[in-house]
């Protein structure tokens, strides 16, 4: 069993116009074109039995539409997140409705979304999904859209995280992308239901991810792409070569997400 934690896709509609930007400002090329038949079809090639979609609603007027899309496309195998902007006035509403359309869980992007992961906007809105008791997977660490000025670095995370400490949280790589001796430092090993999910960590040195599954302990570590920017397989051939053990690795392949996430399997 394999269950990827972590991917994006987009409406047919708007897919090709939406990859196109990221590639611009990713700088690189994606792996699909932006389409769930695309993703599903390299999923099928990769070994992947089930994934786990993360919308983001970049402004506050998409927050609707993308979760309906989200809701529409959430199947036995697609296992759909919804996303709500924090400025957003019907922010409350938003999360409720989140709930009861079935998602699984938020997805949350600080740089896209303009705000700082300890700022007052956050504590709000981490308070909000606190009380309702969705898990939440925010992006953690670079991003090229911003990587001057990164809006969710592991020290002032983990003062968030102490203020919450019922929020159920996934830390999108590794707690924070290429700022990985950091989350060691300041993320790995904090108590509560802190995840971190394996995102796009294929330049991360196999010595420091090892310190890191090993000081925050495998059964939070969550098997996870970033597919198109990453692939499974990669990813996963990676993992599989560190000196775990099977009970680990079966954790961080699919057992963490699945009792996360209730996945009927």
């Amino acid at each position: 069993m394999l269950i990827d934690a972590h991917f994006h896709a987009f409406a047919d509609s708007i897919a090709k116009r939406a990859i196109e930007t990221l590639e611009k400002n990713c700088h690189q090329p994606a792996l699909t074109d932006g389409t769930l038949s695309s993703t599903l079809a390299l999923f099928d090639k990769w070994g992947v039995d089930k994934a786990v979609l993360l919308p983001i609603a970049t402004k506050p007027t998409q927050q609707r539409v993308i979760n309906d899309w989200a809701a529409a496309n959430n199947t036995d195998r697609v296992i759909a997140f919804g996303s709500v902007h924090p400025d957003a006035p019907d922010l409350e509403a938003e999360l409720e409705r989140i709930k009861s359309l079935g998602l699984y869980g938020i997805k949350l992007h600080p740089d896209y979304q303009n705000f700082r992961i300890d700022d007052e906007k956050a504590d709000r809105l981490f308070s909000l999904i606190e009380e309702l008791g969705l898990p939440v997977t925010v992006h953690a660490g670079l991003d090229p859209i911003s990587p001057l000025d990164i809006a969710c670095t592991p020290e002032p995370c983990a003062r968030m995280l102490r203020r919450h400490p019922k929020l159920r949280i996934i830390l999108a790589h590794l707690g924070g992308n290429e700022l990985w001796e950091q989350s060691l430092e300041h993320i790995c090993g904090l108590p509560g239901e802190i995840y971190l999910d394996t995102a796009y960590l294929l330049y991360c040195p196999d010595e420091l991810l090892l310190k890191i599954i090993r000081k925050h302990g495998a059964s939070r570590i969550l098997f996870a792409s970033d597919c198109p920017w990453s692939g499974s397989l990669d990813t996963f051939r990676k993992l599989d070569a560190l000196p775990l053990t099977e009970d680990e690795k079966d954790m961080i392949f699919w057992k963490n997400t699945a009792s996360l996430l209730g996945i009927r399997l």
